[in-house]
């Protein structure tokens, strides 16, 4: 039993030795495969069983488990990239325990009010889960918080004990681990309210069941939160899932009036049952992995010649994406002197340079993944809090913030500041594809086949019902059935029906063109443009082919949010940027058909 990590620290400080400590070594289980397939932690993984392997001069046999893999091929090529051994992919199709689940509907109430009456999520939280073990997954990490303090709050108010706390990567691990002792002991009963943290990975014990606050954006995510109730006995798993939707006026946009969070509910449900899972993703560039394995080789080895580098890293190794002239550039990046992270001995040896030999000493060194960098949010010189580096945003673009909609002003990726101002327009969507959680394409399809469905769904309550009968009527009414775009009140809505990172990605296209700015809106694409310029632009865009992802990630300031990311230049990251953040497969065609309809 191993981690990443443990074993790199074998690989610096005893590499003379891996040869004879793993000798014996015949098979390498991966438990929970999908959660490391894309990540710097797993091309790290990956990489490190490639080393391995080249010490040993030999294959060892490779065994991934999940239970959460929509594309098996996808996946044994993530676990064995090349071709030199074909994988045997065994599949369990056990049933698995009954599942009891239910979407509720709730209004949206004002996020900051302290109305207790409009806390009704929390109040049937309370009279629900109260008693016994569960977990509330809840999005954010201030979403958590505000949540745990409600329900504290609330249960004092009644006289009785609180049973309710936060669990999130921002905790002391003082505070985390006390949670899930608790929790895995069952002497009391205990409800954590998490982010993604207790998803997989941790003994937690049994729980009766899982809330979801909000619908779930990954099906994949969804079934591993699912897998922690109905293990005891013949106990069945118990879903909850609570949709929130904005209040409706007489001008509120077509985001609102397709009531998308229990549309998204129930598609997610669809999806469950059918045992539909998200392909894991892979093939990104991973330059900070990459930059911290050539640290690593060298420590071990005490210098390495660039050929024996690329030839064990990209060419037999994990990173195959990149190319040799990328890989001299990433070099020579590292030898600059910005970074000093290698040196050159007069025999060509590269050599750790003084920064480089401060990081590789250093107790984090074996840890290559961590929390993004988070930038300071202010609006007219006051800070409304932090927002993640991994959102990406452009000036002029906009964001949603502290229970409201802004528009980015700047971005000074040196300060570390984005500038916002306040923007007109309703209620705030419920999510967008900036900066959050990947929605797939396969989710989104589903979602427009249940706009397009008359079928009921008996696992809604009566106010998750009428929901998705106003959000069907919405799209009727719309005429979404034949046409995918939509114009009214001066503002144009593009329906690609596409996931999150196409639709970024035709978003960002879009925006490029002058007087456009595109917005994600849910499912819609948001467009403010004279309807002439955007006609314009849509033609261009369909005559022309896809956007240069150079071009694209030029535009995004906010670059750095892998650990090693401080260490490389904007050009290398705008390479990074346009292979992993975007994605123009097939947008032509969908720019034709959108355009059919202006």
């Amino acid at each position: 039993m191993i981690t990443p990590e443990s074993l790199e620290a074998m690989f610096v400080r005893r590499g003379s030795q891996i040869g004879t400590l793993f000798s014996s070594l015949n098979y390498i289980v991966i438990d929970e495969l999908h959660a490391f397939i894309g990540t710097e932690r797993g091309i790290q993984l990956l990489s490190l069983l490639s080393r391995l392997e080249h010490v040993l001069k030999r294959q060892v046999v490779r065994i991934g488990l999940s239970a959460t893999l929509g594309d098996m091929g996808i996946a044994a090529e993530a676990l064995r990239a090349n071709k030199e051994v074909s994988p045997e992919i065994v599949l369990d199709d056990a049933a698995g325990s009954e599942l009891l689940v239910q979407v509720r509907g709730y209004q949206r109430h004002n996020p900051d009010s302290e109305d207790n009456d409009g806390w009704e999520i929390e109040n049937h939280l309370l009279k629900t889960l109260r008693g016994e073990s569960n977990l509330i997954f809840a999005g954010s990490r201030q979403r958590v918080e505000v949540m745990a303090d409600r329900l504290r709050r609330i249960s004092g108010e009644k006289g009785v004990p609180n049973e309710f706390f936060p669990h999130h990567g921002n905790l002391s691990k003082e505070l985390r681990e006390a949670l899930e002792k608790r929790l895995k002991d069952g002497n009391l009963p205990t409800n954590a309210i998490a982010t993604t943290t207790l998803e997989l990975g941790i003994d937690i014990g049994d729980v009766v069941s899982v809330a979801q606050i909000g619908a779930p954006r990954s099906i994949a995510g969804l079934r591993q939160r699912l897998g922690r109730s109905g293990r005891r006995g013949d106990a069945p798993s118990i879903l909850r899932i609570y949709a929130e939707e904005a209040p409706l006026t007489a001008k509120s946009p077509i985001a609102d009036r397709l009531r998308q969070d229990t549309v998204m509910s129930v598609a997610a449900i669809r999806l469950l049952v059918r045992k539909w899972c998200e392909a894991p993703r892979n093939g990104a560039l991973h330059l900070s992995t990459l930059t911290h394995q050539v640290l690593a080789l060298i420590k071990q080895y005490g210098g390495m010649s660039a050929p024996a580098l690329y030839w064990q890293l990209c060419i037999k190794g994990e990173f195959r994406n990149v190319d040799e002239g990328l890989f001299v550039r990433l070099l020579r990046q590292m030898g600059s002197e910005d970074a000093r992270l290698l040196e050159q001995a007069d025999d060509g040896a590269l050599l750790l340079g003084e920064v480089g030999e401060r990081i590789a000493d250093r107790y984090d060194f074996y840890v290559v993944f961590q929390t993004p960098e988070e930038y300071r949010v202010e609006s007219g010189g006051r800070t409304l809090g932090q927002i993640s580096a991994n959102s990406q945003l452009v000036p002029e673009q906009y964001v949603i913030f502290a229970g409201r909609r802004w528009q980015v002003e700047d971005v000074d990726s040196e300060a570390k500041v984005v500038r916002v101002i306040p923007a007109a327009g309703g209620i705030p969507p419920t999510f967008d594809g900036i900066g959050v959680e990947e929605i797939s394409d396969g989710l989104v399809a589903e979602m427009r086949a249940v706009y397009q469905d008359s079928a009921p769904a008996p696992y809604c309550d009566p106010a998750g019902r009428q929901f998705l009968e106003e959000g069907r009527k919405a799209y009727a009414s719309a005429n979404l059935h034949r046409f995918d775009a939509l114009f009214e009140d001066r503002q144009s809505y593009l329906f690609p029906w596409l996931g999150s990172r196409r639709q970024t990605t035709l978003c960002h296209w879009l925006n490029m063109f002058d007087g456009i700015i595109a917005e994600a809106e849910g499912v819609a694409i948001g467009v403010r443009a004279d309807l002439g310029d955007l006609q314009h632009a849509l033609a261009e865009m369909a005559a022309c082919g896809p956007p240069d992802h150079m071009n694209l990630a030029y535009r995004i300031k906010m670059k750095k949010s892998q650990k090693y990311h401080e260490y490389l230049s904007d050009e290398l990251l705008d390479h990074e940027l346009a292979r992993d953040f975007f994605d123009s497969e097939g947008l032509q065609e969908v720019v034709k058909t959108i355009r059919s309809g202006c």
